[in-house]
């Protein structure tokens, strides 16, 4: 399995979020909470589709919430991202999420939100 690659620093951006992005925010927390998942990650794709997901960890299968939401995104035809958000106790993003992102789009902000839905800052390099 190839490496993921290091995440940049979350970055505070000091600035609200556009409307359509704190969607995303809101779409990550419905998908966490629903089950109770660590966390949740919503996606928006070139046409203004949404995706949203929830981390998975079974026996068989370990994916993250940002993944999923990529993938989901990708099987649906989309071949751009514009934004992504993850939903998370955790301070960072993981590496694997990331880079699914990254795969889609070269510069589209990733925002990382705390569960409550405070966005603590945004990659978007």
């Amino acid at each position: 399995m190839p490496e993921s690659p290091a995440v940049p620093a979350v970055r505070s951006t000091g600035s609200e979020l556009s409307a359509e992005d704190g969607k995303l925010v809101i779409l990550a927390r419905g998908a966490r909470g629903r089950v109770g998942a660590v966390e949740g990650a919503a996606v928006r794709d070139q046409d203004g589709r949404t995706y949203a997901a929830a981390s998975v960890s079974l026996p068989s299968l370990t994916i993250t919430a940002l993944q999923l939401a990529v993938a989901s995104a990708t099987a649906a035809g989309a071949t751009r991202l514009e934004a992504a958000v993850v939903v998370t106790e955790a301070s960072t993003l993981d590496g694997a999420g990331y880079a699914a992102v990254r795969d889609l789009a070269a510069d589209a902000p990733v925002h990382l939100a705390g569960p409550d839905g405070t966005v603590l800052g945004t990659v978007t390099e």
